[in-house]
């Protein structure tokens, strides 16, 4: 009998990472959560998946976590980064050093921690997949989300490293979403009031003109970017390393 995939999810219990983890457990993957202990506390994983505590800012954190990690799961056959938040919008003359640090420090430092530590767990998988997530900011800048988007340009280099440096054992590929209806949008699940309807410590967004200016006409819900994710994670995308999917409605085309 084939023994069930084994997957981690960085950042399992956002928005983003609930929808993912449910449709791995339906598709019968053993999965494991790595997420921030405010995160975890607020959303508890589902029966039967291991939870392992982990602030990507904290670099004893990080190396806890993956020591468990390491422990539960010696072999993995796919990796999943969704960790990340944004700092208050604002001019890039006008963000503190302190910010600055913060956000590189949880986006794109802690990404390529966990990267690292994760990879010789992927090596030793079959057909691994690691996918990063980072977003169309990365790319399609836009103003007062400088230290965002300067992160998640890097996880984009970060992405095509590793595919050449893992390959041909590991693929590694990113989706880059658009403006997701999640906490998120008001500074991550690990950090902010998920009932508000706006604002919170995260950036504030005009809904109406952004949807407004999307070709399919609506914001993306946590599927829309799950989907992807699975693909990439699958032998459906064995031919693919090293590329970012694009995930915006139409609202962007590079």
């Amino acid at each position: 009998m084939d023994q069930p995939r084994r997957i981690a999810v960085l950042g399992g219990a956002g928005g983003i990472g609930r929808a993912l983890v449910a449709r791995l457990l339906a598709g019968g993957t053993r999965v494991t959560v790595l997420d921030m202990p405010a995160s975890l506390d607020r959303h508890p994983v589902p029966a039967g998946v291991v939870a392992i505590p982990v602030d990507l800012a904290d670099d004893a954190s990080v190396a806890a976590g993956f020591d468990q990690l390491e422990v539960e799961c010696p072999a993995l056959d796919g990796f999943v980064n969704l960790a990340g938040f944004m700092s208050p919008r604002q001019p890039l003359t006008e963000v503190p050093a302190a910010i600055l640090d913060e956000v590189w420090a949880a986006n794109l430092r802690g990404a390529v921690l966990a990267a690292t530590r994760v990879l010789p767990l992927l090596v030793a998988g079959q057909s691994a997949s690691m996918v990063q997530v980072s977003s169309g900011l990365a790319q399609h800048v836009r103003p007062g989300f400088g230290p965002y988007a300067m992160a998640k340009a890097g996880l984009i280099a970060l992405t095509k490293t590793l595919a050449l440096e893992a390959a041909p054992r590991v693929r590694v590929n990113a989706v880059c979403p658009g403006a997701v209806d999640t906490a998120f949008l008001r500074g991550g699940t690990g950090r902010s009031d998920e009932g508000q309807s706006g604002g919170g410590t995260g950036p504030a967004l005009d809904m109406a003109a952004y949807v407004a200016a999307i070709p399919l006409a609506r914001l993306a819900q946590p599927e829309d970017v799950v989907g992807p994710i699975l693909f990439l994670l699958s032998a459906d995308s064995a031919y693919l390393t090293g590329q970012c999917l694009w995930i915006n409605g139409g609202a962007y085309m590079p």
